[in-house]
This record gives C-alpha cells, structure tokens and sequence, in this order.
C-alpha cells in the first residue's frame, strides 16, 4: 500500500509517499480502508523532528485524523466489515499513520462516522473536536458563564465555540475582522478582532473578566490577562503555558484515544451541532504539497489527503 512516511528531519519536503507492507490487525484492532485523512499542525512536528530524532527509525508514518471504512477486524473484534468509521490515531512515531491507503488502530481509537456525512468532511472531527471537548470539561463553566476562545475560527475554535454553546456559556470568540458573521452563526455572544488589544477589548464586554479562557491560538500571556481573578486558563500547547497570576488557574489538555467521547461527537456532527470545515483536498500522492500549504498556516478548515 501507499503512505506518507518521513526519512530524515526537515520540512515539508521531508515527507514522502513510499509503498510499504499492508498492516494486518492485531486482537481488538481493525484495519480501515481510508477515504480522507486530515493533515494538522502536530503532523508537521514529525518532520520537524520534534518527538525525536528520525535517525533511530527507518521511516515513521504521518497522521492522526482518518475516516473510511473497516476492511478486516483482529481477533475480539465484532464490527462487519464495510463499516463506516472516524478514527483518532493518536501514536506518534509507528511506520504506517492515518494518511495512508490502510490505517491499523484499536478500538478505542474509532467511532461510527456521522452518517450521510461525506468522509472527506468526517475526517477532520477526530483531534480537534476531542481536544475542544477536553478543554471545555477543564473548564467547569455553567450556564451564563464567560469563556474567551482565541483562534476561534480555527479547527479547535470553531469546535469550541460549538461546544461551548451547547452548554449554554456566554462567548467571546477572538478571530480576524472577516471572521465575525462566521463565529455569531457558530454561537459567539461577542466578538473580539485579533488586530485589537485583546484584555482591552474582552473587559468592554466583560469588565470583570471572563470566566475561563481556551487559548486556541497559544497566545499565552496575553490571553491569561483577560481571564478575572481566580478563573481558568486552558491551553492547548504546553510549550506556551503562562506563569498563574492573580489566583488564575493554569491547565493544559491534550487529547488520547478515548471511544466513546470520539463515539459522541461524531453524533453531534451528524445532527449538525458541530461543523466539519474542509480548506482543500490533496491526493495522497501530492502530500508533500499538502504539508508545504499546511506549514504557511491560515487556513479555515482542514486541509484533507484522499487516496
């Protein structure tokens, strides 16, 4: 089978498509025939060399969003064969990833994709709405209580913003000026510009500050400033956690395969309370185009590989 591999530490150009064994599935483990795979920021720190160096394998897959359909099951798997899926393949550093012909994961890695959603849509729920889901359980806001979300236009924002909706929190949505109509549909009580200062700006709306903070856009500092005393500040970085002040609780979340979480949010795109956003489509033999576009930053939406 076909897959994006990396060799050597470098950049875009680092990623390769090589052919390489077709994986078989161990005990509790399907093997997915993939229909899209997601490219995210996290793929980029593989051929960035920042899990470790590449030299100690020979090559190392790419890719942690995938959805497609089950093509065999290991021994104690019940599923049928042909099952629509969505898949968290959240190991780093093991020869075959997600972006692939055939994706090798475990049960509590997959969950039935939303159904009547096209996959190249579906591809792009597993890491950011799971990370956007954490995030908000490390914030234990209620009802009528402020969140801040940086980056709020952004996979993880925008899931955010969704999310967070559901739990009937007030929003200030932070994103670029173009960004506004886009974020009040997704559910944004306010809205901030990242052009303005942005505590400022926040306690305009919320003099006190917001209760809690999900800094989508790593900003940090900054973010932490528009939080009120003793709230909550949830990264999804831990390389840009800001020192706690003013009684400020400092978090970071980071997601892992979990089913049934993966399971519900899958069912929340069916029914269209989360909204999958593809940028653009690859073929998988254009991938290390696709990673050159990935690492320009910018995009709205995912950008997605197909075979």
């Amino acid at each position: 089978m076909r897959a994006v591999v990396v060799r050597n530490v470098g950049g875009p150009e680092a990623v390769e498509v090589l052919e390489v064994p077709l994986p078989e599935p161990g005990p509790l483990e399907v093997r997915i025939k993939v229909a899209a795979a997601a490219l995210n920021p996290a793929d980029a720190a593989v051929w960035a060399g920042f899990f470790r160096p590449l030299e100690d394998v020979e090559y190392t897959g790419v890719g942690l969003d995938a959805a497609g359909t089950i093509d065999a099951v290991g021994p104690g798997v019940l599923l049928k064969v042909g099952t629509p899926v969505i898949a968290f393949d959240a190991p780093v550093l093991r020869p075959t990833k997600a972006q692939a012909e055939y994706l090798v994961t475990g049960l509590n890695s997959i969950a039935p994709a939303p159904e009547g959603m096209d996959l190249t849509l579906a591809a792009t729920i597993p890491l950011n709405a799971m990370t956007a889901s954490l995030a908000l359980d490390h914030l234990p806001l209620r009802p009528r209580d402020t969140l801040l979300v940086t980056g709020a236009a952004g996979a993880v924002g925008g899931y955010a913003v969704e999310l967070a909706r559901t739990r009937g929190v007030r929003i200030v949505a932070q994103g670029r000026p173009e960004d506004e109509e886009f974020l009040r549909g997704l559910g944004a009580t306010w809205f901030v510009s990242r052009d303005e200062e942005l505590s400022e700006t926040v306690r305009r709306f919320v003099p006190e500050g917001v209760d809690g903070v999900l800094d989508a856009a790593a900003l940090g500092a900054p973010a932490l400033a528009a939080v009120r005393d003793g709230g909550i500040f949830v990264s999804v970085r831990g390389d840009v956690l800001p020192a706690p002040e003013r009684g400020v609780e400092v978090r970071h979340t980071i997601a892992g395969p979990e089913a049934a979480r993966l399971s519900y949010l899958s069912a929340l795109a069916e029914v269209g309370v989360l909204t999958p956003r593809v940028a653009q489509i690859y073929s998988l033999s254009q991938a290390a185009e696709a990673h050159g576009r990935l690492a320009q930053g910018g995009q709205r939406g995912r950008i997605v590989l197909v075979p």
